[in-house]
């Protein structure tokens, strides 16, 4: 699909069906046919494909070529089947348009077009509609983190307030959000990296372009607020390792609790079982067996061996 959007007055317009994406300031392909690929083509610039943007050289990922800077980012998403997942997006930036490229569904794509006059420096050019851009993706990206330090907080409360008495069920719950959380702070932090790389990679080549003084304080803030949000990152990542950690100890605790009831039981049935096997030997003489009340008094011995365990049990608090 081919989304463009031009400017008219201080925000974003979409460019009807069929215009002239000549008038464009963005051009958006997402999933692109080859006609279309063919249409922003004759703007002068290549169009990488899948392949081309997940190589992972980083001179494959910034480079300028015909006048244009091609940056490309790994950011998180939604693929076609809804799922999450992690994917290149690059931008294209000239002189008089900014196209990006993108095989999945970053949400700030869908966010940033009814909102473009609000973020950052504007929509008024190619630059600064790419700058804005940028930094409604950092915005996303740091609601992301947000909303993984609540998820982690919720968690380790609740494995803490239940404890080893916690169902095995609710642990392995646990376990799950765990490993999710932790891929989400990964992929955030992935996209942080390339996000950096490919705003540092746009102000060294910002000397170039037109209103570059202009533009120089947005790119630091959007320096500084990466940065803020890797060291955030780094932060939720030793957080993530503690709940596992943890959540991991409760498992061997419930574990251990449950083997010790075990052991526990058949400790309590030692000292009857003994007895029952001592009167259960086929000797020729065993007084007991001619006693009226032998079999009363072996059954007693018995169950008071097993209740002498259970209290001794008890008073060493081993239950």
């Amino acid at each position: 699909m081919l989304y463009a959007w031009r400017v008219l007055g201080a925000r974003l317009d979409p460019v009807p069906l069929g215009g002239d994406l000549a008038q464009a300031v963005w051009i958006d392909l997402y999933r692109p046919m080859p006609d279309q690929i063919a249409a922003v083509q004759a703007f002068g610039v290549e169009i990488p494909t899948l392949a081309d943007m997940e190589e992972i050289e980083i001179s494959n990922r910034l480079y300028r070529e015909g006048g244009a800077d091609y940056m490309t980012v790994v950011l998180p998403g939604l693929s076609e089947t809804k799922e999450a997942t992690s994917g290149p997006v690059t931008f294209i930036l000239t002189a008089d348009r900014l196209i990006t490229v993108r095989h999945h569904a970053p949400r700030p794509f869908e966010t940033y077009p009814t909102r473009a006059e609000k973020v950052g420096p504007g929509c008024a050019d190619a630059a600064r509609t790419f700058l804005s851009l940028i930094e409604e993706i950092v915005g996303r990206l740091a609601d992301l983190l947000e909303g993984s330090g609540r998820s982690l907080d919720a968690l380790t409360r609740q494995v803490f307030h239940e404890g080893a008495e916690a169902q095995d069920a609710a642990l392995r719950t646990s376990l799950a959000n765990v490993a999710r959380e932790s891929d989400l702070v990964g992929r955030v932090r992935l996209s942080l990296l390339t996000l950096e790389r490919a705003v540092s990679f746009f102000g060294q080549a910002l000397g170039d372009r037109p209103m570059a003084e202009g533009l120089r304080p947005a790119v630091k803030g959007l320096m500084r607020d990466i940065q803020a949000l890797e060291v955030h990152a780094d932060f939720l990542t030793s957080r993530v390792a503690m709940a596992s950690d943890v959540t991991l100890g409760m498992v061997n605790l419930a574990q251990n609790r449950t083997v010790k009831i075990v052991s526990v039981v058949a400790v309590l049935f030692l000292p009857p079982t003994l007895i029952a096997s001592l009167y259960g030997m086929n000797f020729a003489r065993m007084p007991e067996l001619g006693w009226t009340w032998g079999y009363p008094m072996a059954v007693a011995m018995m169950i008071g061996s097993g209740l002498c365990t259970y209290l001794f049990f008890k008073w060493k608090k081993w239950l």
